[in-house]
């Protein structure tokens, strides 16, 4: 198979997204050695015939927003020439915990939920949470997915790295004002609003089997699943990340806003070795820090399987170091972060290979769903082509 005819895979399953899996508006990205080889948009920002998708169109990605803030966090440690093994409260000294920086972006900090959310506005008052809750377990011991506390534990970490400025200001300051990546983790600018698709939530379905214990876990009332996806309080429904007040809000576990080609770019990034039109960077030492898991094995937050390296999600393995289940394609040091309803992101340094899909129409899940999956298994077409 040619890598046209690989491409042409990929571009047939994204139209049937809209033929035949209800798809309202979405658009997929694919980079190989630094260059965008595929881009495709189609549907619209509406429901009610609304303007077309475009290459410019941003989306709220909920969770995807994670990549880029966790690399935002490591670039910070390796300019204080810190590395994962560093103590968070030698930066942090209120949050003591006995707690890495490795631990607290593999979310190992075991501070998924909070006992008395907070606003999730009032920035100061989730801080001082975090710093007087108990944890879920001791830190360091297992992990556990954050779904939203995660943002604010990175965030606190970047201000007092940098005397201040906001993990936002410096996602823009360090890597998506250079690169010209259309993402922002709040700041969006007025001017831009109009370019934001509207988020519609799915309808309710029978879940995957994989994910059947999370639901009923989210349906306890007392269980650790949902009391994490509760902490902080508010922006729970969808049409609130509709608004404005979202998009400013500047929340990095799950509050960015961008195109399918600036996530794609920024993993491309990645996947080319940390390099970009001949300049470094990502430095190495932060590239294998992305791309080495740290954790692999059963997540009480999020009810199965998971693995994660420092900030970035993985596929988990077996003992035997296969894949338990494949969301990143084959490549065993893939990487990424999806988001809720169905937007996902990854590289693939090995083949030099980076995926962003994003979309409006939700669909329930954890996981990535099958609108994106079927792009990512015949994107695994091109994988083969480059190894002929």
């Amino acid at each position: 198979m040619t890598p046209d005819s690989a491409l042409q895979n990929v571009q047939d399953r994204f139209q049937e997204n809209f033929t035949a899996l209800g798809e309202v508006g979405a658009a997929v990205s694919v980079w190989q050695d630094g260059r965008e080889i595929l881009h495709l948009c189609g549907g619209t920002l509406t429901k009610e015939n609304g303007p077309a998708w475009t290459p410019e169109t941003m989306v709220p990605v909920y969770s995807a927003t994670k990549g880029p803030a966790a690399a935002t966090l490591l670039l910070t440690l390796h300019d204080a020439r810190l590395d994962l093994e560093a103590p968070v409260r030698a930066v942090w000294p209120q949050l003591a915990l006995p707690l890495t920086f490795g631990e607290l972006l593999s979310h190992q900090a075991g501070l998924p939920a909070l006992t008395d959310p907070p606003s999730i506005h009032d920035y100061t008052a989730v801080v001082h949470a975090l710093e007087h809750q108990t944890p879920a377990w001791r830190p360091g011991t297992a992990h556990g997915y954050h779904p939203r506390t995660y943002g604010f534990l990175l965030d606190e970490c970047v201000r007092r790295l940098t005397g201040g400025t906001t993990l936002g200001e410096v996602w823009r300051q360090r890597l998506a004002g250079p690169l010209g990546l259309d993402f922002w983790i709040g700041g969006l600018p007025e001017s831009r609003y109009p370019d934001v698709a509207r988020l519609y939530p799915g309808r309710p379905k029978p879940p995957h089997p994989e994910e059947a214990a999370f639901f009923q876990a989210m349906a306890a009332p007392d269980s650790l699943t949902r009391h994490a996806f509760q902490s902080p309080a508010g922006l729970h429904a969808v049409a609130e990340m509709n608004q404005p007040t979202a998009w400013q809000a500047g929340l990095p576990a799950f509050g960015g806003v961008g195109s399918a080609r600036a996530l794609g770019k920024f993993y491309a990034l990645l996947a080319n070795h940390g390099h970009w039109e001949n300049r470094e960077i990502i430095p190495p030492e932060v590239l294998r820090w992305m791309t080495t898991p740290l954790v692999n094995g059963n997540d009480p937050v999020l009810c199965l399987p998971t693995s994660f390296s420092a900030g970035f999600m993985m596929d988990p393995l077996t003992s035997a170091g296969t894949k338990q289940r494949s969301r990143f394609g084959p490549s065993l040091d893939a990487f990424g972060h999806p988001g809720a309803g169905g937007s996902h992101a990854f590289a693939d340094p090995a083949h030099g290979l980076a995926f962003a899909y994003v979309m409006n129409q939700m669909q329930p899940g954890v996981l990535p769903n099958e609108k994106s999956l079927r792009l990512v298994q015949a994107l695994d077409l091109t994988r083969e082509v480059r190894a002929m």
